[in-house]
């Protein structure tokens, strides 16, 4: 793990820079939780406020990962949404699921608000269908996310939807006025700041190097250890040794990279022809792309995924032709920033939640919808550890497949399906 923050656009207008101390000491808490990264933050709050004493164990920097490099966008629901749940789980575990699947982003919102965190907060989101079959899917979506009580939604067709973006590529939109962005990484440093406000822990550059397992666990890093009752493990894409130590987290998932690109601040005459309401967007392709504008203006524009969490050599070559495609009319706009993060992909593209033993849980595999479930996951966790584990139960109980193949060949499989149904997407079938 790296003492500083991989060069991004988060990262230059962080709010603080300034690191945390590293654990040095012999320390005991109600809970340790390892991982600064959204879901440990998140929990870490949420039991904070219920009066536990927290520890939170960070191996680089807070929200080092996925947390503070991603698109910043506030989507509601999971990867795969309640119908395909309802088709493989059940309808009681789908609405299970459903009664949860809008609770990411008011929590989010409520954080944000009690704690005075500065982090660009805006309100709106819009899907694009980029064909009319992606346009047909959007208009179940909206019948489905309505059925479990989201009546934010409003259908956009082809005309409509160039009220709102500045591109003649669309067929329609699904507006939800839930949605909205944020600036991740400020969001995870102002949830730190909330934590100690509380009285919480937080050491960074503290990479765990063992969990011993017990009536009290002990988690040990380089220069120090927690006694804790509980455990929460939320390293999801960046488990790094622990992984070996609990393989169970690391045999069912896998890390992928996603890249993102910032460009220059615009002029407010092109921030209106982009975006004119300043919504966020992401179209509906199965390898989408994703954009919005920055809170100084600028247009950060994501998408892409690499399987097996491989660095691309030229980020902003594989990315400013998608932006170009939506976007020409920045054909000689400057490109300022230019990164990748990892996010963790499960087969079944659900979350991982689960206990080890009668004291340590986790949370993982997101799937490029942790922005708002790893928010929830925090809410649910905290509330199984005080003892009220039903809707923890819920998502602990959804399958937990391995990938085809093993840890070897799980790259080279999800590889073939993503290129499988990226063709589909071109050729609108």
């Amino acid at each position: 793990m790296s003492n500083s923050y991989p060069a991004s656009y988060y990262a230059a207008s962080a709010n603080r820079t300034e690191a945390r101390p590293q654990l040095e000491d012999n320390i005991s808490a109600d809970v340790c939780v390892i991982g600064a990264g959204f879901t440990g933050l998140s929990t870490a709050l949420h039991l904070a406020e219920r009066g536990f004493s927290v520890v939170v164990l960070e191996g680089s920097r807070i929200g080092f990962g996925a947390s503070g490099r991603n698109g910043g966008q506030i989507v509601h629901s999971y990867s795969r949404d309640m119908d395909f749940i309802e088709r493989h789980y059940g309808k009681k575990t789908a609405d299970a699921m459903g009664a949860m699947a809008f609770e990411g982003g008011k929590i989010i919102r409520r954080i944000v608000k009690q704690y005075g965190i500065q982090c660009d907060l805006k309100d709106g989101g819009i899907f694009a269908s980029c064909n009319k079959k992606q346009f047909r899917a959007l208009v179940d979506h909206k019948n489905l996310w309505q059925k479990y009580g989201n009546d934010q939604l409003q259908l956009l067709d082809e005309k409509d939807v160039q009220n709102y973006v500045g591109t003649e590529r669309y067929t329609g939109g699904l507006l939800d006025k839930s949605g909205g962005h944020i600036h991740p990484l400020n969001l995870t440093l102002g949830e730190a700041d909330a934590i100690e406000s509380l009285g919480g822990k937080i050491f960074e550059n503290s990479q765990v190097t063992f969990v011993q397992q017990g009536e009290k666990a002990v988690v040990s890093t380089a220069k120090g250890q927690v006694t804790a009752d509980f455990v929460m493990i939320a390293g999801n894409a960046y488990l790094d040794g622990i992984g070996d130590l609990l393989p169970k987290l690391t045999q069912k998932s896998m890390p992928c990279g996603t890249q993102v690109i910032t460009t220059e601040p615009l002029s407010k005459e092109l921030q209106q022809q982009l975006l004119p309401q300043d919504y966020c967007v992401e179209d509906s392709n199965y390898l989408l792309d994703y954009y919005r504008l920055s809170g100084d203006g600028r247009l950060i524009y994501g998408g892409g995924v690499t399987y097996g969490a491989r660095e691309p050599g030229k980020i902003e070559a594989l990315i400013r032709p998608k932006m170009l495609k939506t976007f020409p009319q920045l054909k000689d706009v400057k490109i300022d920033y230019a990164w990748t993060g990892n996010f963790l992909l499960t087969l079944m593209r659900l979350p991982q939640f689960g206990r080890i033993g009668n004291n340590i849980y986790y949370a993982q595999g997101y799937s490029g919808h942790g922005v708002t479930s790893t928010h929830l996951a925090g809410d649910v966790i905290a509330s199984a550890i005080q003892g009220q584990a039903e809707r923890f139960d819920v998502i602990a109980g959804l399958p937990q497949y391995p990938f085809p193949g093993g840890r070897l060949l799980r790259v080279p499989y999800t590889a073939m399906g993503a290129f499988y149904y990226d063709m589909r997407d071109k050729l609108g079938i």
